[in-house]
């Protein structure tokens, strides 16, 4: 899935995926010798092979559409992890974060091939902790590497031992740290529930009733045909995971949603017009861009030159940064959502004019009409979270800022997007009318574009997008600080991770 975004290259990219899904029971599945179908010394296997297998087991799996923003960063940060500390040992100065393997010889990195074995197995050992459901994928992924998936050597002084001890060493030590990833949080034995809520959340209202217009709203979300679920705020105890950077998000504090108390009605009824005029004009390029920004993988399929240029090692780097910087990010937006607690535009504009005619979007393919502001429906589809703040400007604003701390510069060298006429998710067929390039010039661009999706989309309103960026670029600093650290060999030993206390003030909406 990681491909120089040209078109060829798009369509090449999404060749792979298509081939992935259409070969989901033929892949190697081996349980003998390795599949040689991969060159380890010129390869990128990060790229290549797990990018790839990593893509669409999370499409399957933990999101379809790649927008579950806390699901996805956990499984994607957690095997980047274990694919930085992989590395680790090769590199002239680095340490690991979970595991200290020492330091490899130079003359292994003469080729890609040590790298290369060490990241696929650190992924393969994450993954099979995480996912043991899954071996069958997960020994195909190996296999396709030319690897033998029943190689578990725990020798450091192998690639294939630094990788299998790499990716064992992140999921334990991660195991503890609040998100209650196994679902065996207070000593649970039996009817394991992974992700389970263990914070107590109860929403004030319920799909079926308004009481508080100023509080969020569970929606009522299609599954598929005469099928519905009610929507659950997803792993609320995300605000009490430890950070990676050395912070207490206890320390942080955003500025309450004033404008979404129902008490200010004008100032209420304002930001519900502002999204509903943003549904009414949006363009082909605005819905590309919600589509693109809700996708929280997007630069595995659009990189951008920073990833395209990179090696193995640097293409690691890279992407830990970013991801470390998003990881810690949520952690503050979660803690945060958890205490607003804050209402959602499509029940806000539900209360605001009830059935009276508002002019919107309409739905897939029906582009903008006159509908019963009870029938609005958002561009993007509806997050199982409060509204505020925005988790995708708060995530791209903290990577923007680690970006620019590791390039040195704003510059993206020429980021573009290609999108092929007709390839939206949303309106398959439809939308762009025609074949679409937009371009990211800087990292400013892509987080001022990225949380400005959200209120194109729908599902912000503009306040949440603002302080969102205003606020979040401290969680890029602190992870790429962290990230020196640890690349030039000064970072101290880590041990487990553990759960941060509760928030005391988590039910205090004053913003105080």
């Amino acid at each position: 899935m990681y491909y120089a975004f040209n078109k060829n290259r798009w369509l090449a990219g999404l060749a792979v995926v298509l081939l992935l899904i259409g070969a989901a029971v033929a892949v190697p599945q081996s349980r003998g010798g390795p599949d040689r179908t991969f060159d380890l010394d010129h390869g990128d296997a990060g790229q290549e092979v797990i990018g790839p297998a990593v893509g669409y087991w999370i499409h399957q799996n933990v999101s379809p559409g790649f927008n579950d923003v806390s699901m996805v960063f956990r499984y994607f940060h957690l095997l980047v992890n274990a694919m930085y500390d992989a590395v680790a040992p090769y590199h002239p100065t680095a340490v690991g974060i979970y595991s200290r393997l020492g330091r490899r010889p130079a003359e292994e990195t003469a080729t890609n091939r040590n790298v290369n074995i060490a990241l696929v197995y650190a992924v393969y050992r994450a993954a099979l902790a995480m996912a043991p459901q899954d071996a069958d994928w997960w020994r195909g992924m190996v296999a396709r590497a030319g690897l033998d998936p029943d190689d578990d050597s725990r020798d450091p002084a192998t690639p294939a031992g630094i990788g299998n001890i790499a990716g064992a060493a992140v999921v334990e030590a991660r195991r503890d740290d609040g998100l209650n990833q196994f679902g065996d949080a207070g000593g649970r034995r039996y009817h394991l529930q992974p992700f389970a809520d263990t914070t107590g959340y109860r929403p004030v209202n319920t799909a079926f009733a308004l009481t508080d217009a100023g509080r969020w709203q569970p929606g009522v979300v299609r599954t598929r045909a005469g099928n519905y679920r009610v929507q659950r705020f997803v792993t609320p105890q995300n605000a009490n995971v430890e950070p990676y950077a050395a912070f207490d998000p206890r320390d942080y504090r955003l500025a309450a949603p004033a404008d979404s108390d129902p008490a200010n009605a004008a100032a209420y009824r304002a930001q519900v017009d502002a999204v509903l005029e943003a549904s009414a004009n949006l363009t082909d390029e605005q819905k590309i861009m919600a589509e693109f920004f809700d996708n929280k993988v997007r630069d595995a399929v659009w990189p951008p030159p920073v990833k395209q240029r990179a090696g193995p090692m640097e293409f690691i780097f890279v992407d830990f940064v970013a991801s470390m910087a998003g990881f810690d990010a949520l952690i503050v937006t979660w803690q945060e959502k958890r205490r607003y607690d804050a209402v959602r535009p499509f029940s806000a504009i539900r209360h605001v004019y009830g059935d009276e005619p508002v002019t919107a979007w309409g739905g897939p393919g029906q582009g903008t009409v006159r509908i019963p502001a009870s029938r609005w429906q958002s561009y993007i589809p509806l997050a199982d979270h409060p509204e505020y703040p925005s988790a995708s400007a708060c995530v791209c604003e903290a990577q923007a800022q680690a970006l620019r701390r590791y390039t040195g510069k704003d510059d993206t060298d020429g980021w573009e997007v290609f999108v092929p006429a007709g390839s939206s998710r949303i309106e398959p067929g439809i939308t762009p009318a025609e074949d679409l390039t937009f371009s990211i010039d800087t990292w400013t661009d892509f987080s001022r574009l990225c949380g400005q999706s959200r209120v194109w989309g729908g599902t912000h309103f503009q306040f949440a997008v603002d302080e969102a960026i205003r606020e979040c670029s401290v969680f890029g600093d602190l992870a790429y600080e962290y990230f020196r650290t640890l690349l030039d060999g000064t970072a101290p030993p880590r041990g487990a991770s553990r759960e941060l206390p509760a928030d005391p003030r988590r039910d205090d909406r004053s913003g105080k």
